[in-house]
C-alpha cells in the first residue's frame, strides 16, 4: 500500500503545481498584454510541444521506466517554472518571453502525469486494489489537487500578484518529484507486439497512435476527450479568465475552478460505484450530456452563486470520464505500450485546444464573452449527440468484460 500512497502523494502535489499555473499563466499574460487574443496565443503556442513530442515522451516512459520518468519530468518542470519569476527580476518579461518559457515548460510537464497513470496498475496490484478502485482514487486525488491549486493561485495573485504563484507551483512540483523518488515497485513488462522495437525509434514512438485503430473502445474515449478539450477547455482558459478579469474578481475565477474540481473529487470517487451499475456507453453519455446541461445556463453569466452551483454540476458530471479512460486503456493495452497511449491522451488534452484557443480569443475580443460562451456550450451539446450514436460505442460496451492485465 505504501507505493500506492506515495504515488498518490506525488499525484496530488504535481497537480497542485500544474493547476496553479493553469490560473497564473493566463492572468500573467493578461496583465502583460491586456489582450485575450494574445493570451490565447501564449496558451496555444505552449501546447505545440505537447502535441509534437508526446510520442517521444511516451517512448521514454515505456523504455526508461514509468517511475524514473515520473520524477525526472517533475524535476525539470520545476526548473522551467522558476524561470518565469527569475526573468521578471531582470525585466525581461514580455509576450515573446512568455511564449518561449511556456513552450519549454510544456515540453516536460505532461510527462509526469502520463508516467504516473502508466504506473497505477503496478502500484495497485502491489496494494491489492482493483483497477476500477485504483483509478477512481487516482482521479479523485487528481481532482482534489486541482481544487486546491486554483484556490492557492487566486489567493496568491490577489495578495502578491501572478509572479509569486510561480514560486508556489515550483515548491509543489519539487514535492511531487521527491514523493515519486521514494516509490519502490516492480514495473510489469508486457511487450506490445513482436515488432515493437525500440531500435526503430520513429515506429516505436508512434505505436501509441496506431493503437487507437486496434482498440476502438479506447478510440471513442479519445474522441470524446478531443471534443471536450477542443470546445470546452477554452471556456476555462480564455473565456472565464477574460470575464473575471473584466469585472476585477480574480478570486471569483479561482473559486469557480476550485468548485468544479471539488465536485470532480466526488465524481471520481463515484466512478467505481457507477461503473458497477451502468454500462460504459451510458456512463460516457452521462458525462457528455451532464457537461452540456451545466454549460448552457452558465453561458448567460449568472451571478456568482449560480455559476458555482452549475460549476459543481459540471465538475461532478465530467469527472468519471478520466478513470473510465484509464481503466479501459489499462485493461486493453499491453503494459509496455501504456506510456505511449497515455502520452497521446495528454497531447490530446493539452495540445488540441490550441486549434480553438486563438479563434476563441479573437472572438471574445470582437464580440464579447457571453456570445462566445453560448456558442461553445451549443458546440459541446452537438458533439455529445454525435458521439453518443457512434458505432465505437459497441466496443466500449464489451470493454467492461475485458480481462484485467494487472495481475
Amino acid at each position: 500500500m505504501r507505493a500506492f500512497v506515495l504515488t498518490q502523494a506525488s499525484n496530488f502535489a504535481g497537480v497542485i503545481s500544474g493547476s496553479i499555473i493553469f490560473i497564473a499563466l493566463p492572468w500573467l499574460v493578461l496583465d502583460v498584454t491586456g489582450s485575450s487574443a494574445q493570451g490565447a496565443l501564449v496558451i496555444a503556442a505552449s501546447s505545440i510541444p505537447g502535441l509534437l513530442l508526446a510520442p517521444m515522451m511516451g517512448s521514454f516512459i515505456d523504455s526508461i521506466g514509468r517511475r524514473r520518468v515520473a520524477w525526472a519530468a517533475e524535476g525539470v518542470t520545476v526548473l522551467t517554472t522558476i524561470a518565469f519569476p527569475l526573468m521578471a527580476v531582470f525585466g525581461a518579461i514580455n509576450l515573446w518571453s512568455l511564449v518561449v518559457l511556456a513552450v519549454i515548460r510544456n515540453i516536460f510537464s505532461p510527462g509526469g502525469q502520463s508516467a504516473r497513470k502508466s504506473l497505477v496498475p503496478d502500484v495497485a496490484a502491489k496494494a491489492g486494489l482493483t483497477l476500477d478502485r485504483a483509478n477512481s482514487l487516482h482521479e479523485a486525488v487528481f481532482a482534489a489537487g486541482f481544487a486546491v491549486g486554483p484556490a492557492i493561485s487566486a489567493i496568491v495573485i490577489g495578495f502578491s500578484g501572478p509572479m509569486m504563484a510561480f514560486w508556489w507551483s515550483a515548491g509543489a512540483g519539487a514535492a511531487s518529484a521527491l514523493f515519486m523518488l521514494a516509490v519502490k515497485v516492480v514495473e510489469k513488462q508486457e511487450p506490445a507486439s513482436a515488432d515493437d522495437d525500440i531500435k526503430r525509434p520513429l515506429r516505436y514512438a508512434f505505436e501509441g497512435v496506431r493503437a487507437l485503430g486496434r482498440y476502438p473502445a479506447v478510440a471513442i474515449l479519445f474522441i470524446s476527450l478531443l471534443a471536450v478539450s477542443l470546445i470546452y477547455i477554452p471556456t476555462e482558459m480564455v473565456v472565464l479568465p477574460r470575464y473575471f478579469n473584466d469585472i476585477g474578481q480574480p478570486e471569483g475565477l479561482g473559486f469557480l475552478i476550485a468548485t468544479m474540481a471539488t465536485a470532480s473529487v466526488f465524481g471520481s470517487l463515484a466512478y467505481e460505484w457507477l461503473a458497477a451499475r451502468i454500462s460504459y456507453p451510458n456512463l460516457l453519455r452521462m458525462v457528455l450530456f451532464g457537461i452540456s446541461a451545466a454549460m448552457l445556463p452558465m453561458a448567460f453569466l449568472l451571478p456568482q452563486w449560480g455559476m458555482l452551483v452549475l460549476g459543481a454540476i459540471l465538475g461532478f458530471s465530467f469527472a468519471p470520464v478520466i478513470p473510465l479512460l484509464n481503466t479501459v486503456v489499462q485493461r486493453q493495452v499491453p503494459a509496455n505500450l501504456r506510456g505511449r497511449v497515455f502520452s497521446l491522451e495528454m497531447a490530446v488534452w493539452n495540445a488540441s485546444p490550441m486549434i480553438s484557443f486563438i479563434a476563441v480569443g479573437f472572438a471574445v475580443d470582437q464580440v464579447g464573452v457571453q456570445p462566445v460562451y453560448l456558442a461553445l456550450a451549443i458546440g459541446v451539446a452537438l458533439a455529445s449527440l454525435a458521439i453518443s450514436s457512434a458505432p465505437q460505442m459497441h466496443a466500449l460496451a464489451s470493454a467492461k468484460q475485458a480481462e484485467q492485465t494487472t495481475s
